[in-house]
């Protein structure tokens, strides 16, 4: 999970209202039962402390809630009367939550979002390309690439055969130019786009050939489908499908890569302590004071969670800066907060990481990682 889009909820002081509710329509009485899911976020605020106009700003919004259309489940976050970021859900959240808390309660978005990477597709036949970003929870056309189409002149004031040869090589040089320019297109948008993947749908030439065109870089994170095509008659069914393979087999890798070097990182000999994984150099941290420390520098490129790690609920000190965590008060005074609170450790080290530019991936129960379920590969050793 990437986490810019957090940053808004950084920007201003709690305390926060943190609401997860499953908001899926599916059955005759979805009304009542939306309606029941409403009273209950209401009340579990208010026995938590929260202001009445902040209940009031998330119960309106709840109840705005289309009747068809809408995802698996929701999530608000609200301070001082207004609902501050409102995120759709990709999976149910396993029972209806609703806190009231001195930071955002964030922790729950990595495994509920449901991020897939997303993905710049181009729908590419021989006169260019239609694209198309996709993410978790929607597609959006952006533009396209328009190639060269060479056309006859209608007469023929050469042999048949001389003149068919001639044809095919302009058509040819065409379409190299075609894919050239839907190549270059690519290599503009995909940076822009924040896409992890690029898919090429379309005839295999065609496709062959624009990803020979494309930067090296590129080249290793695109892919090519069989499936779709630009034409209006193109099956979406089976592209769909093949493009949710594509992404399930993309996000799989990614996180055996960095369970990988978090693994190397961390067994290096002589590199900790054996009587501590807690401390020491290396291209891995793992448990709360080490990766706080990380997190605190900017030096954590990935953070791994564990939804069944014990130290996610424990309490870290934090002040009101986004850098501002200590596993000690002593320590967060020291760094000249005046008056340290306690927080989760999860949410705040996801604070921190959403400030400095970290990604988040969640390491699924009974998948060996981080002791604790806390762990981070980082950018650089000191």
């Amino acid at each position: 999970m990437e986490l810019g889009f957090l940053k808004p909820l950084f920007t201003r002081q709690g305390p926060w209202a943190s609401v997860y509710i499953e908001t899926t329509r599916a059955t005759e009485d979805a009304q009542r039962i939306q309606a029941l899911r409403e009273r209950a976020v209401a009340s579990l605020l208010i026995d938590a402390g929260a202001d009445a106009y902040t209940v009031r700003a998330v119960v309106d919004r709840l109840a705005g809630e289309p009747a068809s259309g809408a995802p698996p489940g929701r999530a608000l976050f609200a301070a001082g009367a207004e609902v501050v970021l409102d995120i759709p859900l990709g999976r149910v959240p396993v029972a209806t939550e609703a806190t009231w808390s001195i930071l955002p309660h964030i922790a729950p978005l990595a495994g509920l979002r449901g991020d897939e990477p997303s993905c710049l597709v181009a729908y590419i036949d021989r006169t260019g390309a239609d694209l198309e970003l996709r993410g978790a929870h929607r597609r959006e056309a952006v533009g396209q690439a328009q190639g060269k189409e060479w056309q006859g002149r209608g007469h023929r004031s050469m042999p048949a055969d001389r003149y068919e040869w001639h044809y095919r090589n302009k058509v040819e040089n065409a379409w190299n130019d075609t894919a050239g320019i839907i190549a270059a297109e690519l290599a503009r948008q995909w940076p822009e786009s924040g896409a992890d993947l690029v898919v090429l749908t379309g005839d295999h030439r065609e496709r062959r050939a624009v990803y020979d065109r494309l930067p090296e870089r590129m080249q290793a994170m695109t892919v090519e489908v069989d499936s779709g095509g630009r034409s209006p008659g193109a099956s979406k069914v089976a592209l769909d499908r093949e493009i949710a393979r594509v992404r399930e087999k993309f996000a799989h890798e990614r996180l055996e890569s960095a369970l990988e070097r978090f693994r190397t990182g961390r067994g290096r000999p002589g590199e900790h302590r054996e009587s501590t994984v807690d401390t020491g150099p290396g291209e891995a941290a793992e448990g709360m004071p080490a990766v706080v420390d990380a997190v605190r520098t900017h030096q954590v490129a990935t953070l791994l969670l564990s939804p069944d790690g014990s130290d996610a609920a424990r309490e870290v000190w934090i002040g009101p800066g986004v850098d501002e965590v200590a596993v000690q008060r002593g320590q967060a005074e020291a760094m000249g907060v005046v008056k340290p609170v306690l927080a989760r450790a999860d949410d705040a080290l996801l604070r921190s990481a959403a400030a400095a530019g970290s990604e988040v991936l969640v390491v699924p129960a009974g998948t060996p990682g981080p002791a604790g379920g806390l762990g981070a590969v980082l950018r650089w050793t000191i």
